[in-house]
């Protein structure tokens, strides 16, 4: 671990047994995969499997019921890799128009 990686591993830390507590049905079940295989890609500084599996995890929180907590632990974990130069998303933000 780096001091890079350090916040959004931990945030995965917090993420990850949320997720866990909820399985019990396919798509939960294949959440929590994604959120570890997630924590694995930040672990390795592998930028396309990062991009990758947040767009999984998001996709499958929003089909398992978008809990509240579980949505803001994951922008809160967003937030944290995108502010250690980590890209989240396949595009850029649209941008606001001043």
């Amino acid at each position: 671990m780096s001091e890079r990686t350090a916040p959004s591993l931990a945030k995965l830390d917090e993420l990850i047994p949320r997720l866990d507590a909820a399985r019990g049905t396919p798509d939960a079940d294949r959440l929590v995969d994604e959120a570890q295989a997630l924590r694995r890609a930040v672990a390795a500084f592998h930028m396309e499997a990062i991009r990758f599996r947040m767009h999984a995890v998001d996709r499958l929180i929003n089909a398992t019921g978008d809990d509240v907590m579980s949505r803001r632990l994951f922008e809160e974990l967003r937030t944290t890799l995108e502010a250690a130069g980590f890209h989240t998303r396949s595009h850029a933000a649209p941008t606001k128009a001043e």
